[in-house]
């Protein structure tokens, strides 16, 4: 049976689109340690090992992206640097990290457990993702799911 994915075209995906912003293993790093208050480059490089040219290349895409910014700051009898802010495009990214972070524990996780743990501050409950349908039903499987040609998508034409 041919899928009905086969229809339409996937030339212009978003996920495709997402995944040249996000699809780097740094990227994702950076973010990690942006949301968790780590901003300054040097304490990220020294906190992750990333390789400095690396580190650079990351936060210039994510800030051309616009999913960071860089705020000033100066330092007492130091030249003027920057540290990285989320934008709200960087803010909305949460729940993928949210996301990975509860697959790294599930399959990836050394038999101690995860090193990182996320909680509401209100209550002190673990923070997950749940999956939602515009009308408000939880979809707690993938075969619950059924794609469809959204509004930009296009007809195949081979």
């Amino acid at each position: 049976m041919r899928p009905a994915a086969l229809d339409w075209s996937i030339e212009n995906c978003t996920i495709a689109r997402a995944m040249e912003v996000l699809g780097e293993k740094w990227t994702l790093v950076v973010l990690r340690e942006v949301f968790n208050g780590v901003r300054r480059f040097d304490d990220m490089r020294v906190r992750t090992g990333i390789p400095r040219q690396v580190l650079t290349n990351r936060l210039a895409t994510l800030v051309a992206q616009g999913v960071l910014r860089r705020e000033p700051y100066r330092e007492p009898g130091s030249r003027l640097r920057h540290e990285y802010r989320l934008t709200s495009r960087g803010l909305d990214l949460w729940p993928v990290l949210v996301a990975v972070l509860a697959w790294g524990d599930r399959y990836l996780a050394d038999p101690e457990g995860s090193p990182l743990r996320v909680e509401h501050r209100d209550c002190g409950g673990e923070v997950r993702v749940a999956l939602r349908c515009e009308r408000g039903h939880e979809v707690a499987e993938p075969r619950d799911v059924v794609p469809r040609p959204g509004p930009g998508a296009r007809r195949r034409t081979d």
